[in-house]
């Protein structure tokens, strides 16, 4: 009998789930563990038994009082977060067993490389590509990350206990000891409170980024670093240079000012302080480390000169470095609180540290010690190549409309007139002609808002926080040329001496639809293609477009204007980074990243790439060393696939039929969801996206100030209030429609044609299926019969009628009987999952009715414990 691969991964959630019940025994009067068996006995015949079993469920969580509810969601959400906790464990056992089996996974480096020097690709170009890679991951903070850092923290120390159990032999007696060790764990996580007292500030969310490099990005760089390195010296006979990191990491945390009040010009300066803290301490560390190791006596002359004949001189040259970097801590301990200048002996500079260390690596080396100069010290150098010192590099972002109305104030107290009245060639005119002007812009004394005078002062922030710390300046809601030299004028007016990127970033899917000529328009402009020395960024988001006209046309408004970008490119002679602003569930960019990348149109990508990962994806993807390791592996072998192997671009016809299909879904989606008078009142209902709001998850508010309904929303929150109600319909809606209408018109084998030999829209009908797998008709309809006024359930009916119309036309593309039937493991999961998801929306479903009669704070807080339970149990929420 074949050995089942994924039997240790159910033997490990029997064991946390036996461990999380032996907790629920113990607590109050000892019931707890006896109504969660009881509820989930009738969650699972519900499942099985229809709709009277459904129903006898639904009455049961109802009558439960508050104080009996809260427990019981909490249990099924600290049961489902234990699974995920497992399945990422079970992810980084199933990549160390193909390395034992011999033959490499699907996605890393190994198979890559070898598939590409297969495919007629010379060791030489791949050699020379594999160094040219520049990836930049960049992580963000949303107001849909639910999970406190304190508890991430304890489900990470979780996760290693299983890691040490797989490797301890069940006769040892520490055996049991890590049981006991987990036991501990998840009595404390179920202690813990969920609710935050306060709503987070944008240096809470700062710290809590961190957290991911200190737990598992630091350990696992440099293990990613020597996988790529053997992989290359297998497919080409020379390995990685030290200096040479493929993955690099930047930061929205602490500079994402667009519709956030709370960051403010200190909160950048002191996010920047905390990453160069976070590195100086981790850095020191290793050196310490290093130093331990290092008191062999052999040197070259060069060392021992620099340490005047010391007897260790490795540890007499590293004795200044720690010195040094202790210095450099001790400097931005003080410079956080009081804005302290940086001593002669602090750490600026990352070829500083390096220069020690590097001679270090030669004298070990020429005296035939190379052997241990691949150990550690390897390791710190690449750690050093990758994360500088300041681990990630901070983005800063705002709405281009706060730039027009600074550039407004100036020109007004110039006797100019405002900014914001004139035409586009007429502030073309005059940025062009300011970028070049060497006279100040602007007034000492300007009479200006306080928006404005914000807005200047983080232009004079970029100014005095040193040029490492900081990455590129995003420009939201990019609609025209003169945007983006906008930016560049106010870093030049307020003294910006290295200028930040100026990155336009178009999301709607009018900005999409105008993307490459603007593009165009801004590579005519002399002094910007000056500033851009030959490359430009431009990023493109996956978030308001979709909500702006559906997933189904913003997909291929995405894929057209990123050909737009690089046909605009390529007529100036300009080279693109395309910079990706995905997020976590698919109505948002989310989906498995390898496909995502092979997906994107031929040309796209170049070598380098960004892209951000968002809210609860940074756990999901980096939480865990190995999971971490694996993401790394993913991003070279997909981003090195698609430039160098590019799939052909689509033909005509299909491209027409796109075309169509978009039209008809975005007209069936702006119909029901802005048109319809009544949709905005349906979704405040049928759904807890008002309660978001008000709890305390994100530092950022859920809507833009501006624009009331479902246009003021911001697309994180549109998207997680339909996955909490199980109906998913942002990321689906219109597709029902569009397919429908082309099968009646002859092209159901076309369309089929298209799945199986065109990977982007096979990757979009993929990531459709996989949403619709996790839709649930019957745990929607229950929200609507208990919340939604009798008058609006008949467009609660029709959305599920459309559902049901999406399955079985998705279905019809595919080929297949049921969903997911060419993946059955995460159909398995899906199917597990279900009869502990089911219960904690139940509850959901009854606290947002108690909540919306005016009940107390207890209610707010187990709606909290609902909301991370759905959040746990749907994986990509936000």
């Amino acid at each position: 009998m074949p050995v089942d691969p994924h039997k240790p991964l159910r033997d490990d959630v029997r064991l946390l789930g036996g461990l999380l019940g032996d907790t629920l025994k113990l607590q109050g009067d000892g019931t707890l563990l006896d109504t969660v068996e009881r509820v989930r006995a009738s969650a699972k015949a519900a499942r099985a038994g229809g709709t009277d079993e459904f129903e006898r469920l639904a009455a049961m969580l109802a009558d439960l009082p508050v104080d009996s509810a809260l427990p019981v969601a909490r249990a099924f959400a600290h049961f489902l977060t234990l699974a995920n906790i497992a399945e990422q464990h079970h992810r980084g056992r199933r990549r160390r067993e193909h390395r034992r089996g011999g033959a490499p996974q699907r996605g890393s480096c190994e198979e890559a490389f070898q598939h590409l020097t297969a495919g007629g690709l010379t060791p030489e170009r791949l050699h020379e590509a594999v160094c040219g890679l520049r990836i930049e991951l960049v992580l963000t903070a949303h107001p849909t990350e639910v999970s406190r850092r304190t508890l991430v923290e304890k489900h990470n120390r979780i996760a290693a206990l299983l890691d040490t159990r797989d490797h301890t032999d069940p006769a040892d007696p520490d055996h049991e000891g890590i049981v006991s060790a987990l036991a501990r764990e998840i009595m404390t996580a179920w202690g813990t409170d969920e609710v935050r007292p306060t709503r987070p500030s944008p240096l809470d969310e700062v710290r809590g980024g961190l957290v991911v490099f200190e737990q598992s990005l630091w350990q696992a760089l440099p293990k990613y670093l020597r996988v790529v390195d053997r992989a290359l010296t297998a497919a080409t006979g020379r390995g990685l240079p030290i200096e040479v990191a493929p993955v690099r990491f930047g930061s929205w945390i602490g500079g994402d000012r667009d519709g956030n009040p709370f960051v403010t010009p200190d909160v950048t300066r002191q996010a920047c302080l905390l990453a160069r803290w976070m590195a100086a301490d981790l850095y020191l560390r290793e050196v310490d480390a290093l130093r331990g190791e290092l008191s062999v006596t052999a040197a070259n002359a060069a060392l021992r000169a620099r340490t005047n004949g010391e007897r260790e001189p490795y540890r007499a040259l590293l004795r200044g470095v720690r010195a040094r970097l202790a210095a450099t801590r001790a400097w931005i301990e003080s410079a956080v609180t009081t804005d302290t200048p940086p001593p002669a002996d602090a750490y600026l500079d990352p070829r500083e540290l390096d220069e020690p260390l590097a001679l270090c690596d030669a004298s070990l080396r020429e005296t035939g010690q190379g052997a241990i100069a691949d150990g550690r010290l390897v390791d710190l150098r690449r750690r050093l190549a990758a994360f500088g010192l300041t681990l990630a590099r901070l983005d800063m972002r705002q709405e281009s409309a706060r730039h027009t109305d600074a550039l407004s104030a100036i020109t007004s107290a110039l006797g100019l007139g405002p900014y914001r009245d004139w035409d586009e060639a007429t502030r073309l005119t005059f940025l062009e002609r300011e970028l070049t002007s060497p006279r100040p812009l602007i007034p000492e004394r300007l009479d200006a808002s306080p928006e404005v005078l914000d807005t200047l002062e983080t232009f004079r922030s970029i100014a005095r926080i040193p040029p490492a710390s900081l990455g590129a300046y995003v420009i939201t809601m990019t609609s025209r040329a003169s945007d983006v030299l906008a930016v560049e004028l106010l870093q030049k007016a307020c003294g910006v001496r290295v200028p930040l990127r100026s990155v336009p970033l178009f999301e709607t899917s009018r900005d999409l639809g105008h993307a490459g000529a603007i593009v165009d328009q801004l590579l005519g402009v002399p002094v910007h293609r000056q500033r851009i020395e030959g490359r430009i960024e431009v990023m493109v988001g996956y978030s308001d477009s979709a909500k702006d006209v559906g997933r189904v046309a913003a997909n291929w408004d995405l894929y057209r204007a990123q050909e737009a970008i690089v046909a605009a490119c390529g007529r100036h002679g300009v080279k693109v980074t395309l910079f990706h602003g995905r997020g976590g569930t698919v109505g948002r960019g989310g989906g498995p990243t390898h496909l995502a990348i092979r997906s994107q149109p031929a040309g796209s990508i170049d070598g380098t790439l960004r892209v951000t990962e968002q809210g609860e994806m940074i756990q999901a993807l980096f939480g865990l060393p190995e999971i971490a390791l694996r993401t790394l592996e993913v991003y070279t072998s997909g981003t090195l696939e698609a430039w160098l192997t590019p799939e052909q671009p689509a033909p005509a016809p299909w491209r027409a039929r796109m075309d169509a299909l978009r039209e008809r879904a975005c007209r069936t989606y702006r119909q029901v969801v802005y048109e319809h008078p009544r949709f905005g009142e349906y979704f405040r209902a049928a759904t807890p996206e008002a309660e978001l709001a008000q709890l305390n998850i994100g530092s950022r508010p859920a809507r833009r100030a501006q624009a009331p309904g479902v246009a003021g929303l911001r697309a994180i929150p549109w998207q997680f209030a339909w996955t909490q109600t199980r109906l998913m319909l942002g990321a689906w809606l219109g597709l029902e429609d569009a397919l429908e209408e082309a099968f009646a018109a002859g092209h159901r084998d076309e369309i089929r044609r298209m799945y199986r030999e065109w990977t982007h829209f096979r990757s979009a009908m993929d990531l459709t299926e996989m949403v619709l797998a996790k839709a649930d008709r019957q745990i929607a309809a229950e929200y609507d019969r208990r919340l939604v006024p009798p008058d609006l359930q008949p467009l609660g009916a029709e959305m599920r009628q459309r559902l049901d119309r999406a399955i079985a036309a998705v279905l019809e593309v595919t080929g297949s009987a049921t969903l997911l039937e060419s993946n059955p493991v995460l159909r398995r999961s899906i199917d597990v999952r279900n009869p502990y998801v089911d219960p904690i929306n139940l509850v959901q479903i009854e606290l947002l009715r108690r909540a919306r009669s005016g009940a107390d704070e207890r209610v707010t807080a187990a709606l909290l414990a609902t909301i991370n339970g759905v959040a746990a149990g749907m994986r990509n929420t936000g």
